[in-house]
């Protein structure tokens, strides 16, 4: 290889690891209407090491957010009053640039195709279908 070409592969290297830097997950925002659904996906990431904010409904939700900026929320589709969806848009879209960054991944029992796109479009980063696994969960976030 010639020295020019090895020049520019190097520096093809380090556009793509400074690509591939990620956020670091600390604080998550669980919004699940379910008591006991909201204990197991809090127990989970308390578990692996998390600081966990829990929130029963999509107003209170992106009330906190609004409040704490968490670093993601796990937001379920089916609520009361303001929807998984219709909070998801309203984070996404906020005209505050540092609420609309963080990432939200949808996790529900609603698992047609059109529900996951419908959810992608509203700005969810990805949508989970329960049950959930701990593992699928926790491999989900440290991808982010």
């Amino acid at each position: 290889m010639r020295p020019a070409q090895r020049g520019l592969r190097d520096d093809r290297t380090l556009i793509a690891a400074i690509g591939s830097l990620q956020v670091t997950i600390q604080t998550i925002l669980v919004v699940e209407p379910s008591p006991m659904e909201r204990a197991q996906l809090s127990g989970m990431l308390t578990a692996a090491g998390y600081t966990v904010t829990v929130a029963g409904d999509g107003e209170e939700g992106v009330d906190i957010a609004r409040r704490d900026r968490p670093d993601l929320i796990l937001m379920e589709v089916v609520m009361p009053g303001l929807n998984g969806y219709q909070a998801t848009r309203a984070l996404t879209r906020s005209e505050d640039e540092s609420l609309a960054r963080i990432p939200v991944i949808l996790v529900s029992a609603k698992g047609q195709d059109t529900d996951k796109v419908w959810g992608l479009r509203q700005g969810a980063i990805d949508y989970l279908v329960k049950p959930v696994t701990e593992d699928q969960l926790l491999n989900r976030i440290a991808d982010i």
